[in-house]
C-alpha cells in the first residue's frame, strides 16, 4: 500500500469490520492493537468505506452500503456468538452425571439469525485466534469453541481481572490444561478409582451399618486430590495442606495420606493397630473423635520429591477447619527467624479446601475466609477449592440451600475463576486439577473447582434417602458407578482390554482382602475416660519470667526511638514519652507498657510473636500504639520491628472485620508453628461471640479430641463500666463451663505486672506438653487506671501469681471475720474503696487471678489464718447467672466447714449481660460493693 494515500479502499467485507473494531480499541489505547495496525492507524487515520456510483459488486468496484452493513452485522453477531460460548458454555456443558442440561439460546445459531453459510465466510482466526491456521473457517472455529466450553468441564472467567480471563482463555482454547493420558495414565487412573470405589464397598460389606460417610457419586474427588499432591511436589512445593469435611474423609485418609488398610479396618473393628511408620503421623486426646473427623500427617516420597501432606483435623462444623487450615499454610510459609515481619515464601505450602456443595453457600465463615484471601495478614499465595458436589446437603436438595444457580456462585464476587467439571469424566476433573494449579502458581490466587457428582448413599450409611427424596435417588440407582462408566470409556476406545482391566480390578480387591485378614479381630480393651485422662494430665511448672532492671532499662529506651525524621503524631508522642518517665521518676508502667516490655523481651528470648485483630496496631481503647503513623506521610513504623534485642520476628496486623475466620486461621498459624506465640484479640470480649465454634470446637476441646495443641492466646476486653449489653461482658461464664482437663487457662487480672508475667510464661510454655491457650479477660477502664498499674520492681521480681491477697488487710488474722473473693476490674475498684485500711481489721480481699485452673491450694493457705472466719462472699459484676459464680461457689464450699456461710454479692439473674442505662449501671456498682464492704448488710446467701 502507497504509505502517502490512504488504500482503506482495498480492504471490505469483514476484513473492513475487524478494521472498525480495531480502530475503536487503538483510540482507547495504542497498545491493544498489533504494532503493524498501529502504523496504519497513525498514517491514514480512521478505516474508510469508499464507494463507486454503480451498483455492481466485486473488489475492484467496491460494495454498496447495504451489502458491506450486512456483512458487518454478521459479523459483529458470530462475535457475540463466540463470545456468549465462552461466556455461557457452562449453561450447555455436560457437567452432571444424572442429566443432562437443556440447550441453552445463547449458543444457537438461529437466536442471531446466523447460518452455517454466513458463520463460513468469517476468518477463523477473527473468531479463534488461540488456533490461527489451525482451524478451515469460522464455522469450525464456532465449533471447535462449542466443543471446548460446552464439554465435560464449564468455565466460568468471565468475572476474573482482564489479564487473568486472557490467560485463562488462551490455556483453555489451546488445551493447555488437558492432560496428556497415556495408555499407562489411564490405567492409574481406573486403579484410583476402583481403590475409591472398592473401599467404600469393602467396608459396606464387612461392617454392615457403621457409619463412613461414603465418597460414592463422588470417587473422582480421590485421584482429583492426589493430583493435586503430585502437581504439588513436582513444582516444588513442601506442604500440602487439606482441609474437608467428613463425607469422603476416609477414602481420601486411605488413598493420599496411606494411612495403612489395617489400620482403617482397625477402627472399625474397634480392635489395636500400631503405627510403625515414622513417615506417617496421626495422633488422639484423651477422650478422643469418631474416625471420620480425625487428621493425619504423611511424609510422601512422589518421584524425587518429598512432600508433606497434612490432612486437618475437623468436627461437623463442616467449614470451618477452612479458616484453620488456611492458618496453617500461612504458618509454613513463614520464616519467624528473623526481626521484623515474617518472611512469607508462598511456594512453600498449597492450602487445598474442600467445600460441601451445601455448606460452601451455606455457611458464612466461607465468605469471611474468601474475603481476607488477598489481605497481607491472612493470604497464602492462592488456596485451590473443590467443591465436592453430591448436590444434597442431608436430606435437602440444591432448590432448597441456596438462591444461586451453582453453589460456587459466591466465588464469582471474589474474582476467583470458577471450573464445572462432571465427576463421571475422571480425566476431564483431572486436567481442571491441572489448570487450576497452574493458576495459582501463575497469578498467587484462589481458585474453585466445582467436581459434579451425586450421593450413592444417604446421609450415611444407615440413611434410607428413599424416603426423602425418591425421585433423585430411583436415577442414582439406576446409573452406573464411576469404574463402570470409565471402564466402558477405555473399552470403547481401545485404550485397554477386558483381561488388563480385570487384573486391576483383581489386584486392588485383594489389596483389601489381604489387609482385612492382617488385623487384630479382638476387640481392645475399653477404658474409662478417667485413665484416659490421668495418661494427659500436665501442670505448668514453675517457669522464672523476672527480666533485670538493666535489660528493662535498655528495651525501654529503644521502644521510645523512632527513625531520624519520623513524624509522629504529637499527642501522641507526649504520652508515649512518659514511658521515659516512668522509668527516670520511678512511676507505675501502665498496662500497656507492660505489654510492649513483655514481648520485647520475649523476642530477645527468640520466641516469634503474632498479634492480630480489629484494631491491634492501635488498640481498640488507644491505649496499645505498636505500630505508628507518620503524621505526614502515612509511613507506618513498629519499634519491636527494629530492637536491638530482637531475635524472632514480630507480626501484628489490624485484621478483616471478622471474628470466626479470624481466630480459626490464628489457631491453625499456631498449631503448626509451636514456637510462636499467637495472639487474637477481640475489639470487644462479646465479639468472640461471633467466633464460638473455633472456641468450642478447636481451642477448647482440641487436645482432649485430636491431641492437637495450642498455645494460643485470646484476649477478650471485660468490664461492666456502663457501656451496655453488647461490651461488658466477655461471657467468662461459658470459658469456665468448657474448662477441664487442664484443657486452657482463664485467667482476669488486676495489675500490668500480672500480665506481663504471664505472657512471659506463656511463651515459655510453648512447643512443650504443659503448652495450652490462654483466655484473658482483657482489661478496657484499667489500661489507663494507675492502681492497675505496677511499679518496675514487680518486673524485675516476682513471677504471676493465681492469687493476691489484697495488700494492708488481714494483718489482725484473729479480727478477720469476711473473706470477699472477686477478680478483675472489680477487684481494683474493692482494692479503691479500702485504701483506709484500718476500718477494715474485720475483713480480707482476696482476688483470684487464674480462675482456672482454680488455685485451690493456695486459697486454702490463706484462708487458714483466720481462724474466726465466719462468710465467705464471691463477688463480681456480672449476672448471678453469668460471670464466675456457678463455677466458683461450690469450689468455695468445699473449701470452708458447714458453719461458714459462702454467699453472693453481685447482680441479679438477667437474660441480658448488663443493664443499658449508664445511670443505672453506676448505681448497681455501687449497691455491690456496699454489699461487699458493708459488715451490718447481709448477703444473699447460696
Amino acid at each position: 500500500m502507497n504509505n502517502k494515500t490512504s488504500s482503506w479502499h482495498d480492504v471490505f467485507g469483514p476484513n473492513l469490520g475487524y478494521l472498525l473494531e480495531q480502530y475503536d480499541l487503538y483510540l482507547t489505547d495504542t497498545n491493544l492493537v498489533d504494532e503493524s495496525l498501529q502504523g496504519l492507524f497513525a498514517a491514514w487515520g480512521e478505516p474508510q468505506l469508499e464507494m463507486t456510483q454503480n451498483n455492481e459488486e466485486g473488489p475492484q468496484q467496491g460494495y454498496s452500503p447495504t451489502f458491506v452493513m450486512n456483512k458487518m452485522k454478521k459479523l459483529v453477531d458470530v462475535l457475540k456468538l463466540a463470545e456468549n460460548i465462552r461466556t455461557n458454555g457452562h449453561l450447555e456443558a455436560n457437567i452432571y452425571p444424572l442429566e443432562k442440561q437443556a440447550p441453552s439460546n445463547l449458543l444457537a445459531l438461529s437466536y442471531y439469525g446466523l447460518t452455517e453459510e454466513d458463520v463460513r465466510e468469517i476468518p477463523a482466526e477473527l473468531i479463534c485466534p488461540e488456533k490461527k491456521g489451525q482451524l478451515s473457517d469460522g464455522l469450525a472455529a464456532i465449533q471447535y469453541l462449542m466443543d471446548v466450553y460446552t464439554g465435560h468441564i464449564g468455565f466460568e472467567i468471565g468475572h476474573v481481572e482482564p489479564e487473568e480471563r486472557l490467560w485463562l482463555q488462551s490455556k483453555i482454547e489451546n488445551n493447555d490444561g488437558a492432560l496428556s493420558f497415556s495408555t499407562a495414565k489411564k490405567a492409574d487412573l481406573l486403579s484410583k478409582l476402583y481403590k475409591a470405589e472398592g473401599f467404600e464397598q469393602f467396608i459396606q460389606k464387612t461392617y454392615v451399618g457403621q457409619k463412613r460417610f461414603s465418597v460414592e457419586g463422588l470417587e473422582t474427588l480421590v485421584p482429583s486430590i492426589e493430583e493435586l499432591v503430585a502437581l504439588s511436589a513436582e513444582d516444588g512445593i513442601e506442604n500440602v495442606m487439606i482441609s474437608m469435611a467428613h463425607r469422603g474423609r476416609l477414602n481420601v485418609l486411605a488413598h493420599v495420606l496411606e494411612k495403612p488398610y489395617e489400620a482403617m479396618f482397625s477402627q472399625f473393628q474397634h480392635s489395636t493397630w500400631v503405627n510403625d511408620n515414622p513417615d506417617y503421623s496421626e495422633t488422639k486426646g484423651s477422650t478422643g473423635d469418631v474416625k471420620y473427623h480425625m487428621g493425619a500427617v504423611k511424609n510422601r516420597q512422589i518421584q524425587d520429591k518429598k512432600i508433606k501432606v497434612t490432612l486437618a483435623n475437623n468436627p461437623s462444623h463442616l467449614e470451618f477447619a477452612g479458616s484453620v487450615v488456611e492458618g496453617y499454610a500461612r504458618a509454613a510459609q513463614d520464616d519467624r527467624s528473623e526481626k521484623g515481619y515474617p518472611k512469607q515464601d508462598v511456594s512453600k505450602a498449597l492450602a487445598l479446601l474442600v467445600h460441601g456443595d451445601a455448606a460452601f453457600p451455606g455457611q458464612g465463615v466461607v465468605s469471611e475466609t474468601l474475603n481476607y484471601s488477598r489481605i497481607k495478614a491472612y493470604q497464602t499465595g492462592g488456596t485451590i477449592h473443590i467443591i465436592g458436589n453430591n448436590r444434597i446437603g442431608f436430606t435437602t436438595e440444591s432448590e432448597d440451600s441456596r438462591s444461586t444457580r451453582y453453589s460456587s456462585d459466591m466465588a464469582k464476587g471474589y474474582s476467583i475463576p470458577v471450573f464445572h467439571v462432571n465427576a463421571d469424566a475422571p480425566e476431564a476433573s483431572l486436567a481442571v486439577m491441572r489448570l487450576a494449579f497452574e493458576y495459582r502458581q501463575t497469578f498467587k490466587k484462589d481458585v474453585l473447582v466445582d467436581l459434579i457428582g451425586y450421593r450413592r448413599m444417604g446421609h450415611n450409611e444407615m440413611d434410607e434417602p428413599m424416603a426423602t427424596n425418591p425421585v433423585t435417588y430411583n436415577i442414582v440407582r439406576k446409573h452406573p458407578t464411576i469404574t463402570a462408566v470409565y471402564k466402558q470409556q477405555l473399552l470403547n476406545e481401545k485404550s485397554m482390554t477386558e483381561e488388563q482391566i480385570k487384573e486391576i480390578e483383581t489386584t486392588v480387591l485383594t489389596m483389601f482382602s489381604e489387609a482385612y485378614k492382617n488385623i487384630d479381630k479382638e476387640a481392645s480393651e475399653v477404658r474409662s475416660i478417667a485413665e484416659l485422662q490421668a495418661e494427659h494430665h500436665h501442670e505448668i511448672p514453675k517457669v522464672d519470667t523476672t527480666v533485670d532492671k538493666a535489660t528493662l532499662t535498655n528495651i525501654n529506651a529503644e521502644l521510645l526511638e523512632w527513625p531520624k525524621g519520623f513524624n509522629v503524631f504529637g499527642k501522641l508522642q507526649k504520652i508515649l514519652s512518659r514511658r521515659l518517665e516512668v522509668f527516670e521518676k520511678k512511676g507505675t508502667i501502665d498496662w500497656a507498657h507492660a505489654e510492649a516490655l513483655a514481648f520485647a523481651t520475649i523476642l530477645k528470648d527468640g520466641t516469634p510473636i503474632r498479634l492480630t485483630g480489629q484494631d491491634s496496631e492501635r488498640g481498640t481503647f488507644s491505649h496499645r500504639n505498636i505500630v505508628l503513623s507518620d503524621e505526614k506521610t502515612g509511613e507506618k513504623y513498629c519499634p519491636l520491628h527494629a530492637i536491638s534485642t530482637s531475635n524472632a520476628s514480630f507480626a501484628v496486623h489490624n485484621s478483616s472485620l471478622s471474628e470466626v475466620s479470624i481466630l480459626g486461621f490464628e489457631y491453625g498459624y499456631n498449631v503448626i508453628s509451636p514456637e510462636t506465640l499467637v495472639l487474637w484479640e477481640a475489639q470487644f470480649g462479646d465479639f468472640a461471640n461471633g467466633a464460638q465454634v473455633i472456641i468450642d470446637q478447636f481451642i477448647s476441646a482440641g487436645q482432649s479430641k485430636w491431641g492437637q495443641k495450642s498455645g494460643m492466646v485470646i484476649l477478650l476486653p471485660h468490664g461492666y463500666e456502663g457501656q451496655g449489653p453488647e461490651h461488658s461482658s466477655a461471657r467468662l461464664e461459658r470459658f469456665l463451663q468448657m474448662a477441664a482437663e487442664n484443657n486452657w487457662t482463664v485467667a482476669n487480672l488486676s495489675s500490668s505486672a500480672q500480665y506481663f508475667h504471664i505472657l512471659r510464661r506463656q511463651a515459655a510454655i510453648l512447643n512443650t506438653d504443659e503448652v495450652r491457650p490462654l483466655v484473658l479477660m482483657a482489661p478496657k477502664s484499667l489500661l489507663r487506671n494507675a492502681s492497675a498499674g505496677a511499679y518496675l520492681e514487680e518486673f524485675t521480681n516476682g513471677q504471676f501469681q493465681p492469687v493476691i491477697e489484697q495488700p494492708g488487710l488481714g494483718s489482725k488474722p484473729e479480727q478477720v471475720e469476711r473473706i470477699v473473693f472477686c477478680t478483675g476490674r472489680l477487684a481494683v475498684e474493692l482494692s479503691d474503696h479500702v485504701a483506709d485500711s484500718k476500718a477494715f481489721n474485720w475483713l480480707d480481699i482476696i482476688r483470684i487471678e487464674e480462675l482456672y485452673p482454680f488455685p485451690e491450694e493456695q486459697i486454702r493457705t490463706l484462708m487458714g489464718k483466720y481462724k474466726n472466719l465466719k462468710e465467705v462472699i464471691w463477688t463480681q459484676e456480672e449476672p448471678k447467672n453469668m460471670g464466675a459464680w456457678s463455677y466458683i461457689a461450690p469450689k468455695l464450699v468445699r473449701l470452708v466447714s458447714d458453719q461458714i456461710k459462702v454467699s453472693y454479692a453481685g447482680r441479679p439473674e438477667m437474660s441480658s449481660p448488663s443493664e443499658g442505662d449508664p445511670i443505672i449501671h453506676k448505681n448497681e456498682q455501687q449497691r455491690i460493693i456496699n454489699e461487699a464492704l458493708t459488715p451490718t448488710k447481709e448477703a444473699v446467701s447460696i
